[in-house]
């Protein structure tokens, strides 16, 4: 039995593979990642660190090692980003917590308003 990974490693054929099924959409998403990520309000430092969290909040391992690595070439110091990521735990779970209330509600209304 061969053992294959859960996620492919990247590579120019995929790459090549992407943009022949659809470059309109790709050309479209690679100028939105640019202006995304260019400085304004925000600079790329802060960005990326937003990317880091972000990405782990959606686990894309893609995402994770790219914006790591795009946060460290901007700056951040691995402690930054060891933060960013401290960050999106807390959302991650603030969220399960925050959301309980739909299921508090939930048994409320089966238990006719009782406790």
């Amino acid at each position: 039995m061969v053992d294959s990974p859960m996620y492919p490693h990247p590579s120019p054929e995929l790459a090549k593979r992407r943009a022949e099924l659809a470059p309109e959409a790709l050309s479209a998403f690679k100028a939105f990642s640019k202006a995304v990520f260019a400085p304004g309000a925000l600079d790329a430092k802060t960005k990326q660190l937003i990317a880091v969290a972000v990405a782990h909040v959606t686990q894309c391992p893609y995402c994770i090692k790219g914006h790591t690595e795009g946060a460290a070439r901007a700056g951040a110091s691995d402690k930054e980003i060891m933060e960013a990521i401290w960050v999106a735990a807390e959302m991650r779970a603030g969220g399960a917590y925050a959301h309980s209330a739909l299921a508090l509600q939930t048994l409320q209304g089966l238990h006719g308003g009782e406790d």
